[in-house]
Order: C-alpha cells, then sequence, then structure tokens
C-alpha cells in the first residue's frame, strides 16, 4: 500500500453535544454526528487533502468502540453521497496494548477507513526501549487489515521518544506507510523525512504542527496534520502550495513567509489550549459545534472565555482576512 497523499491534513474534533442541550450527559454525553459531517464536509470542500479522525483532537480515549464505528461510518458515508469518493480518512488509536489496537483497526476498516495512526504506547515509559517500540508496531503492522501510520507524540506518551533510527526500521514494514511527529524538534523531522535509507513513496512523514510547515517541506515532509487547518483550511493549503513551489517567483516567497509567519501566530491557540482551543475556534469562525461540547475530564470552553478569545484577535483578523480572499 503506498503512502498517503502529500498535503494538509485535518486531525479533527469529536462534536459532542453542548452543555446546554436537552440530551447532555456529564459522563457520556451523546455524538453530535450531523456537526461531525458539517465540518467534514466544508473541510473537504475547502481544499483539505484528507482527514484524521480519532486522533488527539477527536478525544479517541473518551469514546467507546460503537462510537468510534458510529463517527468514521457516518462520515465515509456522508461523503460517498457528495460525491467524495475515496477520500482520505486515516482512524486514531491510542490504545496500549496490541490486541485492542486491532481491534479498533479492524472497526475502522469496517466503517471506511483507509489508514489507521497508532499512538506510540508510553504507560511504562521508564521501561520503554526502541526495540520494543519497534516491536509493538510490527505487531500491530503484522495484523492490522489496514495501513498504519505512527503516531509520535511525546507529550500524550508519558515522553517517550522514538529516535530517527527507529523509524528507519519500522519504515521497511510494508504494511507501516507514514508517521505524524507532533514535536518540535526539526531536526528529528529532517533526519526522517531527508533519509535516503526510507523509500519516501512508501512512507510518508507529516508534521503535527502548521507552524513548522515551510521549514519540514523544505526538508522532505509530505505536508501536515494541523489543528488550525480546522477553522483556517484554505490559508493553510495555500501556504503549502507555496512550500512546494520549486522555483517561487520573489513575490510567492514573501507571500509564503508572510502566511507562515500569520499561521505561526494563530497556531498557538492550538497550542495552548489543544482540542478545546480548536473547539473554540470552530465554534466561534466557522458556527459549527458548540465550544463547550467536551467529555470529561475537559470541561469544553477555553479558560477565560470571550477575554481570553479577544487576546487572539489580531491572529484571528489577519487569518480571517487571508480565508476571505482566497
Amino acid at each position: 500500500m503506498a503512502a498517503p497523499p502529500p498535503g494538509i491534513y485535518v486531525p479533527v474534533p469529536t462534536f459532542f453535544a453542548s452543555r446546554k442541550a436537552a440530551n447532555y450527559d456529564p459522563v457520556a454525553s451523546p455524538v453530535d454526528i450531523d456537526t461531525q459531517i458539517a465540518h467534514s464536509l466544508y473541510l473537504a470542500r475547502a481544499g483539505i487533502k484528507g482527514l484524521v479522525i480519532l486522533g488527539s483532537t477527536g478525544e479517541a480515549v473518551h469514546l467507546t468502540n460503537a462510537e468510534r464505528s458510529q463517527v468514521l461510518s457516518g462520515v465515509r458515508q456522508a461523503f460517498e453521497r457528495e460525491g467524495f469518493t475515496d477520500y482520505p480518512i486515516i482512524a486514531g488509536t491510542a490504545t496500549q496494548n496490541v490486541e485492542e489496537t486491532i481491534e479498533q483497526l479492524r472497526g475502522a476498516k469496517e466503517a471506511g477507513a483507509q489508514y489507521g495512526l497508532c499512538l506510540v504506547p508510553g504507560y511504562f515509559a521508564g521501561a520503554s526501549t526502541q526495540e520494543g517500540v519497534v516491536a509493538w508496531f510490527n505487531a500491530v503492522a503484522d495484523r492490522s487489515p489496514i495501513p498504519v501510520m505512527i503516531y509520535h507524540y511525546p507529550s500524550v506518551s508519558n515522553n517517550v521518544k522514538v529516535v530517527p533510527s527507529t523509524f528507519v526500521t519500522l519504515s521497511k514494514h510494508p504494511n507501516i506507510v507514514g508517521c505524524k511527529l507532533s514535536h518540535g524538534d526539526v531536526s528529528y523531522h529532517a533526519q526522517i523525512a531527508s533519509n535516503p535509507s526510507i523509500d519516501h513513496s512508501h512512507f510518508a512523514t507529516f508534521t503535527g504542527l502548521g507552524q513548522q510547515l515551510l521549514p519540514v517541506v523544505s526538508v522532505g515532509a509530505a505536508g501536515a496534520i494541523d489543528g488550525c487547518a480546522g477553522f483556517f483550511p484554505k490559508t493553510v493549503v495555500k501556504l503549502y502550495e507555496l512550500s512546494i513551489k520549486n522555483q517561487p517567483t520573489d513575490e510567492e516567497i514573501r507571500v509564503r513567509r508572510l502566511l507562515q509567519f500569520k499561521v505561526s501566530g494563530m497556531e498557538e491557540i492550538v497550542v495552548r489550549f489543544s482540542t478545546v482551543g480548536i473547539k473554540e475556534a470552530i465554534s466561534r469562525l466557522r458556527g459549527l459545534g458548540d465550544r463547550d461540547g467536551t467529555r470529561l475530564p475537559l470541561l469544553g470552553g477555553i479558560p477565560g472565555g470571550d477575554s481570553e478569545w479577544e487576546k487572539w484577535k489580531e491572529y484571528v483578523d489577519a487569518m480571517e482576512e487571508v480565508e476571505k480572499s482566497l
């Protein structure tokens, strides 16, 4: 199986009923599948290459397997109805044991996902070894019915670090087709995305931070799986298109630097507030979902509410101006 096509992907949030809704439940508030579909179609129509559903942004650890199937199949069926046949869906997993991860990957395939994004297990961080990480991913990939990608997010994996040589080893597996690197080490991006020992047509390297898009594309990254693109999709896609130009004009160089500056500033709300910040922005800017529609222990809504949002006005206005022009 080939790697996912290069471009901009979005890790989408899972939308739940608002705390103000009649069917709100503080323990298991229902999934808002209508909003889920509306947001997914909005992104596809805006030029986003594919979606990561049930990743960290999607609160995957807060969903049952039945709910996972509901979200994935609902979005896939909507894509088919609206003419987005074979639109790439990457399903996240965040489990620690191999069998449960395989169960989720099987469910993802049945629901219409083409790829799985598997979080590096980190519960036993103190005893974790590179050999153990290799063995875990090989075991998953051997049994998975769909190709898998390595999700390296040290902040949520108990700071387990996967070194570049481990990615080289895992890239040789026929059913491991890429990685998402959600950390700020651009040197690691370069050591993976530019590594001549890796077949990059089979193994694609994506950054998880739009803040790094221009620099990491210059060293061979396939694109970004970016939270900010969930509410400013056209702007991030434009930055990507300018970033991959081999012979940009002086004006294109100027514009892409300016766009990267704007995206990097806006991305700070994602870095600071994670999925809560993303839902806040999607709700305020695109009118989709409710910013307090999260599951415990998340309470939803950025701390400080309107006063905190107002602090981001400079970045929001600059990005919205670009978005409306595209």
